[in-house]
């Protein structure tokens, strides 16, 4: 089993297996869809915050958090995993960084690095990003990235402007 770190996100809703999900609901109905499945432990969660958007036009803010979990999937089927709930709970991939549904990254696996086509670890914008690095903070202060960064000090280094912890 490895450790993995997930980064959520929601700025949309929908409507999932008949009901209308919220932002905060779509991040818990990933979250119980994860827990499900038999090779997966959600070992921790973080808060969930309240954080603007980033990316094109008017959109709503988004609610984040962070998961750290145990599996022994690879993490190319972790990703397909992940993708398979997103697709499940609506989202629509159309506009880079637009409004979504539903948004899994994962952000670190164990201590790995990969760049290929499919997939990147670390997520290759998280040491620059306060809406990942502050749910990260609440699971895994201490937490070195393989590049040797330190998940506190990185947030350190942020602006937390705009963010509401919930």
């Amino acid at each position: 089993m490895v450790l993995a770190y997930i980064g959520l996100g929601s700025n949309l809703s929908d409507k999932v297996a008949g009901q209308i999900l919220d932002s905060k609901s779509q991040l818990e109905q990933a979250l119980s869809s994860l827990s499900e499945h038999p090779q997966v432990n959600i070992l921790k969660l973080s808060n969930f915050y309240q954080t603007p958007a980033i990316g094109p036009g008017q959109q709503p803010d988004y609610i984040n958090g962070a998961a750290m979990l145990e599996t022994d999937l690879s993490p190319l089927a972790l990703l397909d995993l992940l993708q398979a709930i997103e697709n499940q709970q609506g989202r629509v991939r159309t506009i880079r960084w637009g409004a979504r549904t539903l948004d899994l990254d994962i952000l670190l696996y164990d201590q790995l690095t990969e760049d290929s086509e499919r997939l990147t670890i670390p997520h290759p914008r998280m040491h620059e990003r306060e809406f990942v690095l502050a749910p990260m903070a609440d699971i895994a202060a201490d937490l070195c990235l393989p590049t040797g960064e330190n998940i506190s000090e990185l947030l350190a280094n942020c602006s937390m402007q705009g963010i509401v912890k919930l």
